[in-house]
C-alpha cells in the first residue's frame, strides 16, 4: 500500500469519526463541536499528505465551522491559514486574499493582532512573486494591524516591505511616502543607523521621480543620521545632478554602498535617469569644427600677410 493510499484511508476514516461526534441523539443533545474540529482538521492533514488538496481544504473549511461554533477563533484562523498555504500547490494564489483576510479577522477577535500580522506576512510572501500587487496590499494590511499593538519596531518591519514593492513595482510617489513613514517609525524606536540608510533610499527614489530638489530637501532633513561615506557620496550625487554632470552621477551611483544596498535599491540606482550635461557625441564634431575653422582662420592670415 502507497503512502497516499495509507493517508486517504486514514482521512476517510477521520471524517467518519467527525461526522458520528456531529451527530445528537436522545442522550447527546448538543454536537461535540470540539472533537470534530479536531477530527477534521487531521484528516485534512492527511489528504493534504496524499496530494488530495480539494479533499484537504473541504476538511480545513469543515474544521473551520467547528472552530467557530465553539468561539475557538484562534484555532479556526490557523485552519484558514493552512487553506491559503494549500493555494501555493494548487496554483491558485489568486485565492488566497480571501482566505488571509478571514485569517487575520479572527486572530483580531481573538485578540492576537501579532498573529493577524504574521498571516498576513505569510500570504505575501506566497503571492509576492506573481501576484505583487496583491502582497502590497498584504503588507499594507500587517502595517495597520501591528500598529493597533503600538509594536513600532515590528511595524518598521513591515513599512520597510511596503517601501521596497512599491519600488519594484516602481510606484514611486506611493514609494516616496511609504520611506518616509518608515523613516517616522525609526525615529521612534531611535533607530538613526535605519534613518541614515533610508535617507539614501529615499534620495534614490526621488531621482527617480525626476525630483532634485525634494531630494535635496530630504537629505538636508535627515541627513545627520547618514554615515560619512553615505554623506559624501549624497552630497556628491546631488551636487552631479544640480551641475548636470551625468558622468560624475553615474560613479557615485555606482558606490559600493549603494550595490549592496537592498536588491531593489540597487536595481533602482542602475535604471536612474542621468542628468543630460553636454552631448557627448558631439563634442569631437565640434572638436573638428573648430579645428577646420582654425585653418580657415590662418589661411586668412596668410593671405592678409602677403597683401602686406
Amino acid at each position: 500500500m502507497s503512502l497516499a493510499t495509507k493517508k486517504i484511508a486514514e482521512a476517510e476514516e477521520l471524517v467518519r469519526q467527525a461526522e458520528k461526534s456531529l451527530k445528537t441523539s436522545l442522550l447527546k443533545w448538543v454536537p461535540d463541536y470540539d472533537s470534530a474540529a479536531d477530527e477534521y482538521s487531521k484528516a485534512a492533514t492527511a489528504y493534504r499528505i496524499a496530494k488530495a488538496f480539494d479533499k484537504s481544504k473541504e476538511c480545513f473549511l469543515k474544521a473551520i465551522e467547528c472552530y467557530k461554533n465553539n468561539k475557538a477563533w484562534f484555532h479556526a484562523a490557523k485552519c484558514y491559514e493552512q487553506i491559503f498555504l494549500l493555494a501555493k500547490e494548487t496554483d491558485t494564489l489568486a485565492d488566497v486574499d480571501e482566505y488571509a483576510s478571514k485569517a487575520c479577522t479572527l486572530y483580531q477577535q481573538h485578540g492576537s493582532p501579532e498573529a493577524a500580522a504574521s498571516a498576513l506576512d505569510k500570504a505575501a510572501k506566497l503571492t509576492e512573486q506573481k501576484h505583487p500587487e496583491l502582497a502590497l496590499r498584504f503588507y499594507q494590511k500587517a502595517v495597520e494591524v501591528i500598529l493597533i499593538e503600538d509594536s513600532t519596531r515590528q511595524a518598521a518591519e513591515f513599512c520597510s516591505k511596503v517601501s521596497r514593492l512599491l519600488v519594484k513595482l516602481q510606484r514611486y510617489d506611493e514609494a516616496t511616502n511609504a520611506i518616509k513613514k518608515e523613516i517616522g517609525l525609526n525615529q521612534q524606536t531611535e533607530s538613526y543607523g535605519q534613518i541614515g540608510r533610508l535617507v539614501v533610499a529615499l534620495t534614490l527614489v526621488q531621482l527617480a521621480r525626476g525630483d532634485s530638489v525634494e531630494a535635496e530637501k530630504s537629505f538636508k532633513e535627515w541627513g545627520s543620521c547618514c554615515e560619512p561615506e553615505e554623506v559624501q557620496t549624497l552630497q556628491t550625487l546631488l551636487q552631479a545632478f544640480d551641475d548636470e554632470d551625468p558622468e560624475l552621477a553615474a560613479r557615485m551611483l555606482h558606490a559600493p554602498f549603494i550595490r549592496h544596498m537592498d536588491v531593489e535599491y540597487a536595481i533602482l540606482s542602475k535604471n536612474i535617469p542621468l542628468p543630460k550635461g553636454l552631448d557627448i557625441k558631439k563634442k569631437p564634431q565640434d572638436a573638428n569644427d573648430a579645428q577646420k575653422g582654425l585653418g580657415e582662420e590662418e589661411e586668412e592670415d596668410g593671405e592678409g600677410g602677403g597683401l602686406c
